[in-house]
């Protein structure tokens, strides 16, 4: 069994790779070098990302992190522009740190490697099962209808000691957790083996599996894993990530984020992305 302090830094980074986002809009701006001074740049909206972190960003502009930046950017009056770097070791020490971009637009809150803003989202482990199969009524991991199923797992992350706990490690299917997102999708080939029915159930970071399933798998359902109450926590809440030491520009992000939390929940749900309340304790419904 891992360390609960190496869970949360797999958690931390599946979360990054995966890491979530929202969508964030402002109300009426003057130009940036007006509103944010420690800003780098004035005139672009200059957002760290990876290249192909599909459903949350990738060159195509079709993640719901892309979208998010275009809010920002539509708001602030002016472009996006980015730096592609994938989301792995050295990620924030060669984009972030070296001033190439301003922010990253979905990061675990409490990183030590960035200076986060007030989380915009709260989001949980997740739980996938065919939405007409006999286990679409399961809402723990606890609950005996799994017990020796073979269920999907990203190794290493916070959801493999509850499997451990509850006696259904054995026949796991474990997944890898650091890859090359260019080459590679665990998560995309997790639901690809659901539906094969090579695995009975799979168990993803929900801002990565409750967008694949709405855009890809019609025939699965997602379950948020609110029902656990043991160590180590399912949830984390999202922030967006900027330069140590530029509270100006935490403080601009922070009052989009409080003045526009509806639009943000909107966009969030519309992308398939599981909302949880702060607690981690209930689904938080569109709208709600």
């Amino acid at each position: 069994m891992i360390a609960w302090a190496d869970l949360v830094r797999a958690a931390r980074s599946y979360l990054m790779g995966g890491a979530v986002a929202a969508g964030l809009v402002a109300g009426q701006a003057a130009p940036v070098s007006a509103q944010t001074s420690d800003l780098v740049s004035d005139d672009r909206l200059r957002v760290c990302a990876d290249p192909a972190n599909t459903p949350m960003s990738d060159k195509t502009g079709s993640g719901y992190e892309n979208a998010l930046a275009e809010l920002i950017a539509d708001k602030l009056g002016v472009p996006v522009a980015y730096t592609w770097y994938p989301m792995a070791t050295g990620f924030i020490r060669n984009t972030l740190n070296v001033k190439r971009c301003d922010v990253v637009m979905g990061y675990a809150q409490g990183h030590e490697m960035v200076l986060n803003t007030n989380h915009y989202a709260t989001s949980a482990y997740v739980l996938i099962v065919p939405e007409d199969g006999r286990f679409a009524g399961v809402t723990s991991l606890a609950d005996e209808a799994l017990a020796g199923q073979r269920i999907g797992i990203v190794a290493g992350t916070p959801p493999a000691s509850h499997l451990a706990r509850n006696g259904l490690i054995a026949k796991a299917r474990p997944y890898q957790l650091f890859v090359d997102r260019r080459h590679q999708s665990p998560a995309t080939d997790m639901l690809v083996d659901l539906e094969a029915g090579e695995i009975d159930a799979a168990i993803l970071w929900g801002p990565i599996g409750g967008p694949l399933v709405k855009r890809n798998h019609p025939d699965l359902t997602v379950i948020p894993l609110v029902h656990e109450t043991e160590a180590p926590r399912l949830f984390f809440r999202i922030t967006m990530g900027v330069r140590q030491g530029e509270k100006v520009w935490q403080r601009k992000l922070n009052s989009l984020i409080r003045r526009h939390q509806d639009e943000i929940d909107a966009l969030l749900h519309e992308a398939g992305v599981p909302l949880v309340n702060d607690m981690g304790t209930a689904v938080k419904e569109p709208g709600g």
